[in-house]
């Protein structure tokens, strides 16, 4: 009757039950016992083994269910009938559950939580329109001019620090040797930031002879030179902010003989050298975003700089500093790793070898 040894616990089968009823009958009939010292031999309340004797006449010996069999918070069959129709009439515009609950509530149809409407929807079988995926944009490719080698492709944006709300700072950056140029910290995110920045790039370039006046001047009045061989020399990559592509940031970058060249809308990678660039930066000094004052911030990107680009060790360019790389010392040393690698692996097998033949 699957009984067993020890203390009958809260809640048993309905077998054990019965077996308990015709234990305790049995000492009643055979030993004349009373229920209440038949129960109590066996660790019942006599109380629970009246009720069992009530149940097992009504042969409802098995425990019911916990609980109604609808719960009193369930959904009514109006509101089931409301979210399909919701769905119907708003799904081609909303088509997210999420939306379709609180289009319900603002409409004041149905007062449902987000998963309810999900749960509705897949009972009944109604499957939301999806978005069909946005149209791939290929990215164009560099200028045929612009070469691969430092010097000659420039990468800016803006950022912002934690500890400076409403400020920003714009890097501008060599896309080849990831050497850090210059940075501005500004109130403001207009042309006006990303002159000063390519201008103190330039210099820090060794460019500054870009910086024509006469040319710039002549831009600035409309005149646009044909055939000119001074135009363009370098190439600024950037995004689509509209400091980047106002007409006296495109003015400047023509007078300096900068081309400019845009990733497309909604597509980082395309400045991924930046994004890594300022990722890389906030990760290994966090107390940049801790600095609230302007100036302060400044100095501390000015003091990095210099870490930055002579001492820190670059992954993307073979672990050699961005200096290493800008002027033209990279390379050397990326083989000559690979010369001491090859040296120090044929030392240590000549070295094995003649150990071997000392013991022999």
């Amino acid at each position: 009757m699957g009984l067993v040894a020890g203390p009958v616990p809260p809640r048993v089968h309905a077998d054990v039950k019965a077996g308990l009823l015709a234990l305790i009958g049995h000492a009643q009939a055979e030993g004349g016992w009373s229920l209440r010292k038949a129960a109590n031999a066996l660790g019942l309340d006599h109380v629970r083994v009246l009720r069992w004797l009530d149940r097992a006449a009504a042969a409802r010996l098995v425990d019911a269910k916990p609980g109604p069999e609808v719960p009193l918070h369930a959904l009514l069959d109006w509101e089931r009938a409301a979210i399909v129709k919701l769905a119907e009439e708003w799904g081609e515009i909303d088509r997210s559950h999420r939306k379709l609950a609180h289009r319900g509530s603002r409409l004041g149809l149905v007062y449902v939580s987000e998963s309810t409407v999900l749960r509705v929807l897949v009972a009944q079988g109604v499957h939301l329109p999806e978005r069909p995926p946005r149209e791939r944009r290929e990215r164009r490719p560099f200028p045929e001019w612009a070469e691969l080698v430092p010097g000659v492709i420039f990468i800016y944006d803006f950022t912002h620090f934690a500890g400076l709300p409403g400020w920003c700072a714009i890097a501008v950056l060599d896309v080849v040797s990831r050497k850090w140029l210059a940075t501005v910290v500004s109130a403001e995110e207009t042309s006006t930031q990303v002159e000063i920045a390519f201008t103190r790039a330039l210099v820090e370039d060794g460019k500054e002879y870009l910086l024509d006046e006469a040319l710039l001047d002549e831009l600035a009045h409309g005149l646009v030179p044909d055939n000119d061989e001074r135009l363009p020399v370098l190439l600024a990559i950037s995004d689509n902010g509209p400091q980047m592509t106002s007409k006296a940031t495109a003015v400047f970058m023509a007078g300096a003989r900068i081309a400019q060249h845009f990733g497309r809308p909604g597509t980082p990678n395309d400045q991924a050298w930046v994004e890594s660039f300022f990722g890389h930066l906030k990760d290994e000094f966090p107390h940049l975003d801790k600095i609230t004052d302007p100036g302060d911030l400044e100095a501390e990107l000015d003091q990095l700089r210099p870490f930055w680009n002579g001492t820190r060790l670059h992954e993307g360019i073979g672990y050699v500093t961005p200096d290493d790389e800008h002027e033209g010392r990279g390379e050397a040393i990326r083989t000559a790793r690979r010369a001491g690698l090859n040296a120090a692996r044929d030392t240590r097998v000549a070295t094995r070898r003649q150990l071997r033949q000392d013991h022999q």
